[in-house]
């Protein structure tokens, strides 16, 4: 049974409001897969997401999240997803930066970002002007680097473990017992084309099946 009423309102006429209400601190505006992208100048970006709020109402921050480019010049986006409650609409507001210039904080519109922007400085690095609180909140006490950036190794570079010569969890650099290992996800039923180390070892002269026990005549007495 379909809905009486579409999921969210539609998308027409946003890009244009936007457009307007924004003016120069838009870059650029486009619409994909349903959704519309806001990307806007970092440095104006407080007034923007203002303007949002209060002009085209849409009153929750209802996510903020960070993406890695480390081919980009300014690597990493910092991507706000807003919700108008009035209007049942979203859109993404985007703001590009790098390691070291800081995006503004708007804690002073939506005090929940302040948790919202420590995430993405934990995980990215990317620093917010304006924090009172900038630290980590996800990893551990005096972890070094960022998880998120894509440079960074999967395994990490310092692993926990609890010692039982100190009696206490230590940190020592991570040490693999053995080198990642690809696996095919093949079904195990069909067995898969390539002999693994050891079962080479039981070939045998049998077939396939369980043995043909000896006939009577033949047991030796």
């Amino acid at each position: 049974m379909s809905a009486p009423h579409p999921k969210y309102a539609s998308n027409e006429g946003v890009i244009d409001a936007a457009t307007a209400a924004l003016g120069g601190a838009l870059l650029h505006a486009t619409e994909a897969v349903g959704e519309i992208r806001l990307d806007v100048k970092r440095d104006s970006l407080v007034e923007a997401m203002r303007t949002l709020r209060d002009d085209l109402q849409y009153q929750q921050l209802m996510e903020i999240a960070g993406v890695d480019y480390p081919d980009r010049p300014e690597r990493f986006e910092v991507v706000y997803c807003l919700l108008s409650l009035t209007k049942n609409h979203r859109i993404r507001v985007h703001v590009s930066t790098d390691e070291v210039a800081p995006v503004p904080s708007i804690t002073g519109l939506w005090p929940v970002a302040g948790w919202l922007e420590r995430e993405v400085y934990d995980m990215y690095g990317v620093l917010f002007e304006g924090n009172a609180d900038l630290r980590r909140i996800l990893t551990d006490y005096g972890f070094k680097g960022h998880p998120q950036r894509k440079d960074f190794p999967l395994t990490g570079f310092v692993e926990l473990r609890y010692s039982e010569e100190e009696k206490r969890v230590v940190y020592q650099p991570v040490r693999l017992a053995q080198d990642f290992r690809s696996f095919d996800f093949m079904s195990p039923w069909e067995g898969a084309e390539y002999v693994l180390p050891g079962d080479e070892k039981a070939k045998g002269p049998e077939a396939p099946g369980a043995p043909t026990p000896l006939k009577a005549d033949e047991v030796k007495k």
